[in-house]
């Protein structure tokens, strides 16, 4: 199934994207360091973005399907770019789980994350470090 975006630039290097399905509409801006003013998501914000928000979709799909309590499912991820040649370098990743899951429960949940379509997308080369961590504990993936 395709997705339609539209996009239009806006001046002072903004891009405003347009989701088609929803109408929905954000504004991309050039980071800082790449003459931009930083007051937006840049488009490789978005990809570190979508990495995270993907991964905890399926966590919460297959959560949702087990009827888990996901109180606390949460992520933070950092981007890193590259100088030569521009671009993204590594996208570290930390899932904060939700308490009181199961080992078998836990690696059926990091299974999903680390099986999610943008995981699967990005080029091998760029590095992914995810992190789960649950209560006092921290597991790599």
């Amino acid at each position: 199934m395709a997705v339609d975006f539209t996009g239009r630039y806006l001046g002072n290097l903004k891009v405003e994207v347009t989701h088609g399905p929803s109408g929905t509409q954000i504004i991309t801006v050039p980071p800082v360091d790449n003459q931009g003013d930083g007051s937006s998501f840049s488009p490789t914000d978005l990809v570190a973005a979508a990495l995270g928000s993907c991964m905890l979709s399926l966590i919460s799909i297959v959560g949702t399907r087990d009827g888990l309590d996901l109180t606390g499912l949460a992520f933070r991820a950092e981007k890193h770019m590259n100088a030569s040649p521009r671009r993204i370098g590594a996208i570290p990743i930390t899932i904060q789980m939700p308490e009181g899951l199961t080992p078998d429960q836990r690696r059926k949940l990091e299974n999903a994350a680390l099986t999610c379509p943008v995981h699967r997308s990005l080029h091998p080369d760029l590095e992914k470090v995810v992190t789960f961590i649950y209560e006092d504990e921290e597991v790599r993936g």
